[in-house]
């Protein structure tokens, strides 16, 4: 179980009918991209980081609006400088886009983001802070997924269907690293009220 497809469209849905409501650029941002289901704001942090030729993990304006294009996000150039202000508070000209997508991220009590830091810590088997197919073996069971139990897929196919879910849309590497499970579970989070019902969510999923 990633986030499941109800939250995700119970969240799209939410997200759409609050952008109308909204006139801040960044939350309006944020709603954007939560009206494409849990994966969306790290689909955007995957097209800047495409853009980042040069790894230096900043983007200046022009990179900032064509990302926001690559992804088909729509935004007039006046909110987009709005948005792009808020972030560069040093006024350098330059945003870094970690702290952009963090800032970005639907804000997460403590308790939530521990119970995610647990979930990821059992699916790292080795420890290297990059969940795999091979750290999933032995800790997310194959065998009651309907495609393997029908034989269209593997186990492996399935171990990869599983990352891709948390992967962006554009460059799954079958690696999950924190800040992808972080960036998707804020996302799934968005759209469950209280803190002990993610959190009793969370470990039943997980079996924590």
């Amino acid at each position: 179980m990633a986030g499941t497809e109800r939250h995700d469209r119970e969240m799209a849905i939410q997200a759409k009918r609050n952008l109308s409501k909204t006139t801040d650029p960044v939350e309006r941002l944020r709603l954007k991209c939560l009206a494409r289901g849990s994966a969306g704001i790290k689909g955007l942090g995957r097209a800047f980081r495409i853009l980042d030729d040069d790894n230096s993990r900043t983007l200046d304006f022009n990179e900032f609006v064509k990302g926001l294009n690559d992804y088909a996000m729509m935004i007039d150039k006046e909110e987009a400088q709005e948005i792009f202000r808020a972030f560069d508070k040093d006024g350098s000209g330059t945003i870094d886009f970690d702290e952009f997508l963090v800032t970005l991220r639907p804000p997460m009590s403590s308790a939530r983001k521990e119970i995610i830091m647990q979930v990821f810590r059992k699916l790292d088997k080795t420890g290297d802070g990059v969940i795999t197919i091979e750290d999933l073996k032995g800790v997310y069971n194959a065998k009651h997924h309907p495609k393997y139990q029908n034989g269209e897929w593997t186990e492996d196919q399935v171990f990869k269907a599983f990352l891709d879910s948390f992967d962006s849309p554009y460059d799954k590497d079958g690696k999950v690293t924190t800040e992808e499970f972080m960036n998707y579970y804020a996302g799934v989070s968005a759209s469950i009220d209280t803190d002990v019902y993610f959190i009793v969510m969370m470990k039943n999923a997980w079996k924590l």
